[in-house]
């Protein structure tokens, strides 16, 4: 077993949780003061949380693949991140429209799950595999 592993996930736990005040403080700000709906303050918020994550992950929790360019690893971040939006914007809809959750637990509970598929995913397609 890789025991650097829990290290790193504690590291991207913590750039996640930066990244989730960014998000979330981005995503209340669009909806209540500029009155945009839930979904789309939801998807702006990511996308502003999305660029500071890659510079802090990229950073502090995984290693640059030798191999591949700086732009090639950002559009492959990118693309995650868009799965991972999508992913935020069925479970944002799913909770607040159909269900008629408060938006604000229904984003706590969507990044939860995000942010297991965002580790896995950057772990498989961008990590150099050097210990940080």
């Amino acid at each position: 077993m890789n025991t650097q592993l829990p290290k790193q996930f504690v590291k991207f736990a913590g750039v996640g949780g930066v990244a989730f005040v960014i998000d979330f403080a981005v995503m209340v700000f669009l909806h209540e003061v500029v009155g945009l709906s839930e979904v789309l303050s939801a998807t702006v918020s990511f996308i502003v949380s999305v660029v500071f994550n890659y510079f802090a992950s990229m950073h502090y929790v995984f290693s640059h693949k030798d191999d591949m360019s700086r732009k090639r690893e950002f559009a492959i971040f990118v693309v995650l991140s868009a799965i991972g939006l999508g992913l935020t914007d069925a479970l944002m809809w799913l909770g607040t429209d159909p269900l008629n959750l408060d938006y604000r637990l229904v984003k706590v509970g969507a990044t939860a799950i995000v942010t297991v598929y965002n580790f896995i995913t950057r772990k498989i397609f961008l990590d150099g595999g050097a210990q940080n």
